[in-house]
């Protein structure tokens, strides 16, 4: 699988869902402005909606669109979408403009959908500063929840907050911290909690039986040519199928999927 946002050229930070109302996989992501000439700076992964595309078994893709947003920032990056009793929630991060450079703030938002194309109730997110990132939100074995980003003040760690609802949150501070990085994502599979994270040099792998005390696996995943950044990592009949972008060019950049495995209590790639 290698998809390609046809518009701007530029999808990143994947998160796959199965959307029952559409009846069909859908995929969301950060649309940067890759092929957009003249931008100075970083100008060009600002301004940034979120994509959508479509696919019937979560491996050949199709543009959609754009999700409809109500918020009033430009700048969406790193969508985390569920569904839960009926309802879409999603965990936006929000920049409040166009920049050329990484130093404005940015925010969590939580907002709701009925159909996951149409998003209201923007709710943003009291957390450890005024600067994170990258939502990645899962359901623990007693029903609460629990949310982990990046706190980019921290040196880029990640830290994590817990909520009986989906609404109300409770920040708990550091989850890990032994090196920079962004774009955690944790999932549940094969009897323990699993925790990737991009490290710039692919992915730095935990494993947790509580989701609160982690231990890291030597090494990282993905790290060879084309390399892993920001990953979504779904768990199907089984399988658990790890969804990542990678650069293609200067800036342009493509999502591609890889099935993970276990190997001698160690998280592979097939």
């Amino acid at each position: 699988m290698r998809y390609v946002d046809p518009v701007h050229e530029g999808p990143t930070d994947p998160t796959v869902v199965w959307n029952p109302w559409a009846r069909a996989w859908w995929m969301f992501y950060t649309s940067r402005r890759a092929n957009v000439p003249g931008l100075p700076g970083v100008s060009w992964v600002h301004g940034t909606p979120v994509g959508i595309a479509t696919s019937a078994d979560g491996f050949a893709w199709d543009h959609l669109g754009h999700a409809v947003i109500d918020v009033p920032e430009p700048t969406l990056w790193a969508p985390e979408v569920i569904v839960h009793e009926g309802l879409g929630h999603m965990f936006l991060t929000v920049v409040p403009g166009v920049f050329t450079d990484w130093e404005a703030d940015r925010s969590i938002v939580h907002l709701v959908s009925d159909d996951l194309r149409h998003w209201r109730e923007p709710r943003r997110l009291v957390l450890s500063s005024s600067r994170v990132i990258d939502a990645c939100v899962h359901q623990l074995e007693d029903g609460t929840w629990r949310l982990w980003y990046n706190d980019e003040p921290s040196g880029k760690q990640t830290f994590f907050a817990d909520s009986p609802d989906l609404r109300s949150w409770t920040d708990r501070g550091q989850a890990v911290g032994d090196q920079p990085g962004e774009g955690p994502n944790v999932f549940r599979w094969r009897g323990g909690y699993w925790m990737v994270v991009d490290v710039w040099d692919g992915l730095a792998v935990y494993r947790s039986d509580d989701a609160l005390t982690w231990a890291r696996q030597p090494g990282t995943i993905l790290r060879d040519d084309p390399r892993a950044h920001h990953a979504d990592v779904l768990v199907r009949d089984g399988r658990a199928l790890l969804y990542y972008f990678t650069p293609t060019g200067e800036r342009t950049s493509a999502v591609g999927v890889a099935e993970l495995g276990l190997r001698d209590g160690r998280l592979t790639t097939s």
